[in-house]
């Protein structure tokens, strides 16, 4: 890990369709009978959990990191050498891996907060990682320029 990176991102679950589906499980919880208290807890831990989760990404000298926390607490690294081919690309994160998340696919392997972009990065002998991004033009160009 040496100096600034040359590309950083911090991207959150912010989409208002979560937010609508946890409230209206708690709205049918209150409004269908007897208040079940620990159902209301384990909604609240869920909301807690998907507020608190967010996607680092950096770009630096040695390679790309990452890290979805709190579910990592340190930096997952892709160095160069391990680097075989990246570009921007869409895709589908249902149909390809089906949701949003740290998702496994057969030979792949996804780190995504929203959208249906990212760059896919082919390692040389382990599986495929795409990482989406809400900027992939620039954090292709910034792997660009820390490869060269």
């Amino acid at each position: 890990m040496q100096g600034d990176p040359l590309f950083r991102e911090v991207q959150r679950f912010r989409q208002p369709w979560i937010w609508a589906l946890l409230g209206g499980i708690t709205l049918l919880m209150l409004l269908l009978g007897p208040i079940a208290w620990g159902g209301l807890v384990i909604v609240g831990a869920i909301a807690g959990l998907v507020y608190s989760l967010r996607l680092q990404t950096e770009v630096r000298a040695d390679g790309i990191y990452f890290k979805m926390w709190p579910l990592h607490r340190s930096f997952r690294r892709i160095s160069w050498s391990e680097v075989e081919r990246y570009e921007s690309r869409r895709y589908s994160p249902l149909r390809e891996f089906g949701g949003w998340g740290i998702r496994w696919a057969p030979g792949k392997l996804a780190y995504n907060v929203s959208g249906n972009r990212g760059v896919w990065i082919e390692r040389t002998n382990a599986r495929a990682v795409l990482i989406g991004s809400q900027r992939p033009e620039e954090f292709v160009r910034a792997i660009g320029e820390a490869v060269q």
